[in-house]
């Protein structure tokens, strides 16, 4: 076999390799469970989503746990009802009361469970909250979330982030909190939504949902392409190994 035969039966494999790379490479676009949008206020209400995504061909995703920040309580947590999905909220006292309109505040939301529904292969669901009030003196509110599979399995979003900015292998979900105004408009009129009771809540629910569509669909978009041009290169590889082959025979 000479030099030239060679690297004409390597075409298919380098074709197949090049394939296989770009798919992982656009596989983990958008495919952890993350909350939308990524900043809020400091100080301030706003409605933000966990965004969750089912990973598994073969399962659906039933069940969703997300457990709040032990570090900064939050003294107003409601959740927008979700379609064909149960909510449980628990609440846990606190150490030290908040106040809140005057008013004195000592037990928090610590967990929300929600169940009854299913994510089905290939789709995802927003599962939307009103938070506040948020905290001064912090720069992130940092979430626990468990996703539970159809299978029994179990995925612990859990991990912290590492230095350096690496993502960690199962990222828990991270709020970060900005000063005021780099956030673009939040949600300060929380006062009006309470006494509507919750409407404009909703509503800014169903925005958040939007944007945080239209933020992930680049990536998404993205990762599509990606993959498509991964599979034409692996199938041109092939069919050009396949075609050099048969010359060579001949």
């Amino acid at each position: 076999m000479n030099a030239k035969s060679a690297r004409l039966r390597r075409l298919p494999v380098i074709g197949a390799v090049a394939a296989g790379a770009v798919l992982l490479l656009a596989g983990p676009a958008s495919a952890h469970v993350g909350v939308q949008p990524g900043t809020a206020e400091k100080g301030g209400y706003s409605t933000i989503a966990f965004k969750v995504p089912n990973e598994k061909d073969n399962a659906s995703t039933v069940k969703l746990e997300v457990t709040l920040d032990p570090k900064h309580p939050l003294a107003s947590v409601m959740p927008q009802p979700v379609p064909g999905w149960e909510v449980k909220v628990e609440k846990a006292k606190l150490d030290k009361p908040l106040q809140m309109h005057g008013k004195t505040i000592d037990e928090a939301v610590s967990k929300i469970t929600w169940t009854g529904g299913k994510i089905e292969p290939g789709q995802f669901q927003q599962f939307p909250l009103s938070v506040g009030k948020l905290p001064d003196d912090a720069d992130e509110l940092v979430f626990k979330a468990l996703q539970t599979y159809s299978d029994d399995d179990v995925v612990r979003w859990i991990d912290p982030s590492k230095p350096g900015g690496a993502e960690a292998e199962h990222p828990a979900p991270t709020l970060k909190l900005v000063a005021k105004g780099a956030a673009g408009k939040g949600d300060d009129d929380h006062d009006h939504d309470s006494k509507t009771g919750g409407k404009s809540a909703d509503g800014k629910a169903e925005d958040a949902s939007a944007s945080s569509d239209k933020s992930d669909g680049g990536s998404d978009t993205t990762a599509r392409v990606l993959g498509v041009v991964g599979i034409v290169v692996g199938a041109a590889g092939v069919a050009f190994g396949l075609i050099a082959g048969r010359r060579r025979s001949a």
